[in-house]
């Protein structure tokens, strides 16, 4: 049983780089609502698009679903007081939009939208910020059979679903974010699709982007024009690093192109009210256009006080193919993603502490003015239990450790990060992987659905004990 771990020598060189955090430094986990809440058919919740993924064959590893996961709708009093009993300030949790609007219409749903009251007060009680995430991928599958975000009118389906959850609890939370990983939700649900939907259309996915980041303007605006008191909102974006495999000129294109479609593609818009030339120049080529209506990029540069930032990990970038070939048949450049060759964690995603570091810099550097917080950051590895379902994941820690100091470092030249949230507080349903891949700083044996916190957790508990007292 680890009770009070002592740091590793390898955990322990970044001490001196993370006590540089200023005591002000908000320290977070976060989950979201599919991959904790379970009871997805209770109180009057309707499918999501994950839900009915879920029963596509060999969609989900080991044909795993979402129905119990991790029993949060059930034991959630236990896992705030857990985030309390581990010094954590600030938890990040995502509402379900079918458990509050079924249908993805009509009025709010009573009973759905009384848990997340019930947890707002729990964390308010037990002096937790809560940070509220409207959409965490659980698009209403009844608004996915209508089209979903490749369709201009799920933007204002989602900004009156917005409206709802702010009514019943703008009251009690000042934080607020809009949208998690809009890239997720376009390129992995629309164009590759290894998630819900599990669509394969670029012209859908394009064109989900732009929905995306419209109902999130039309959200945001909603929100400001309710607030009678404090409001802070954000969205959240995954984001790496896309630096070119060799000197040669088609990697450092397919560099271009990748940070075009995974970065600039969504804070040009977002901070400059515009799109990217080059990105609409390489989208006309392959005959795609962004559906954009005068007003649009207006309501989508809606003002933000902070940007969430997820990171995992990032690649190289080539332009050409295994045979050397920069173009495929259908004469569309190739752009694929090459690894460093960095240690690796359970999901095969390379450990980059330093891309992190540089990332966050650039981000504070194209992007002047605009707070971050990293709302995401974690690993999963594989996790050995002792007799007891302890876990003594040094790798984990280690993992955190040096993406913490990779914050503070990226603070001293001057990016201005105010907070670091981990991923995630449970080992949870982590999508396509199911269960089998665990991020968690606490283990959830899903048998007995018992909370058994890692090594990382005491860790984390410890530093931010430490920061926070200076």
């Amino acid at each position: 049983m680890i009770t009070n771990p002592g740091a590793s020598a390898a955990v322990s060189r970044h001490d001196e780089t993370i006590n540089r955090l200023p005591a002000t430094f908000l320290w977070g986990t976060a989950t979201s609502a599919y991959q904790i809440e379970g009871a997805v058919a209770e109180d009057g919740r309707t499918p999501s698009i994950w839900d009915t993924f879920c029963q596509v064959p060999g969609a989900i590893d080991n044909g795993d679903v979402g129905d119990t996961a991790c029993d949060h709708y059930h034991r959630m009093p236990g896992d705030v007081a857990l985030i309390r009993e581990l010094g954590i300030d600030t938890y990040r949790f995502s509402v379900a939009w079918p458990r509050v609007q079924p249908h993805g219409r009509g009025p709010v749903n009573p009973a759905g939208i009384a848990f997340y009251e019930r947890l707002v007060d729990e964390l308010l009680a037990q002096g937790v910020t809560p940070w509220l995430t409207l959409y965490h991928w659980d698009l209403p599958q009844e608004l996915e059979d209508a089209g979903g975000w490749p369709v201009r009118d799920t933007a204002h389906r989602f900004a009156d679903y917005a409206q709802l959850v702010y009514d019943r609890l703008g009251d009690r939370v000042v934080h607020w974010t809009t949208l998690n990983e809009p890239w997720c939700s376009a390129m992995l649900g629309y164009v590759e699709g290894v998630q819900a939907p599990g669509r394969r259309d670029f012209t859908a996915g394009i064109h989900a982007v732009h929905h995306l980041l419209l109902g999130h303007g039309l959200a945001a605006r909603r929100l400001r024009d309710s607030a009678t008191g404090p409001l802070e909102l954000a969205i959240t974006l995954n984001l790496g690093t896309a630096n070119p495999a060799t000197d040669a000129p088609e990697d450092h294109e397919a560099a271009r192109r990748a940070d075009g479609l995974g970065l600039r593609l969504y804070l040009d818009p977002l901070v400059h009210g515009r799109y990217p030339r080059d990105v609409i120049a390489d989208l006309a080529r392959r005959g795609v256009a962004l559906p954009v209506r005068d007003g649009d990029l207006e309501v989508i540069n809606a003002p933000l006080d902070s940007l969430g930032v997820n990171y995992y990990f990032s690649q190289r970038a080539s332009g050409s193919a295994e045979d050397g070939s920069t173009h495929d048949a259908d004469g569309i450049p190739v752009g694929r993603g090459l690894p460093y060759g960095l240690p690796r964690t359970a999901t095969g995603w390379e450990i980059m502490a330093d891309d992190f570091r540089n990332l966050l810099v650039r981000i504070g550097r194209d992007y002047p003015g605009l707070p971050i917080v990293v709302t995401e950051n974690g690993a999963a590895f594989e996790d050995k239990p002792d007799a007891d379902g302890h876990v003594d994941d040094e790798d984990r820690t280690e993992y955190l450790a040096s993406h913490i100091a990779a914050v503070a470092q990226a603070r001293q030249a001057g990016a201005d990060v105010r907070g670091y949230f981990v991923w995630s507080l449970l080992d949870n349903f982590e999508w396509a992987y199911g269960y089998d891949k665990r991020f968690g700083i606490v283990r959830v044996d899903y048998a007995t659905q018992r909370r058994i916190p890692k090594r990382s957790a005491y860790w984390y508990r410890d530093t931010i004990r430490r920061i926070q007292q200076g």
